[in-house]
């Protein structure tokens, strides 16, 4: 058998974790282990993240309408024409005549 099939079956047979020299090999897996654990641990963080920003986004969009929609509901109120209809039931209506202005003068002593 050639060296590089002993090789590899060394690897698949684990022999490079039986060995006496094994000890290095076992810290290297350990090590790589912790920083898959790592990824993996930072990788699931990373897409709860992602689901909240995108309910976010949605709230945002939601009660961006709504207050587009309540900004037109109040301008509609505000208008001289739909003030007149509400305060007609009340027997009010427009001033034929335009307002005077009243000065006071007051004498400084």
């Amino acid at each position: 058998m050639s060296k590089v099939k002993e090789g590899i079956y060394g690897v698949l047979k684990g022999r490079f974790l039986t060995d006496e020299s094994s000890f290095d090999n076992w810290r290297i897996l350990i090590f790589v282990v912790i920083l898959l654990l790592i990824m993996i641990s930072s990788s699931h963080s990373i897409d709860a993240k992602v689901v909240r920003i995108a309910e976010l986004n949605k709230q945002k969009r939601e009660l961006r309408a709504e207050d587009i929609d309540t900004n037109t509901r109040l301008m509609r109120m505000k208008l001289e024409s739909s003030i007149r209809d509400k305060v007609k039931v009340n027997g009010l209506s427009p001033a034929k005549t335009p307002p005077q202005k009243i000065k006071v003068t007051t004498k400084v002593e």
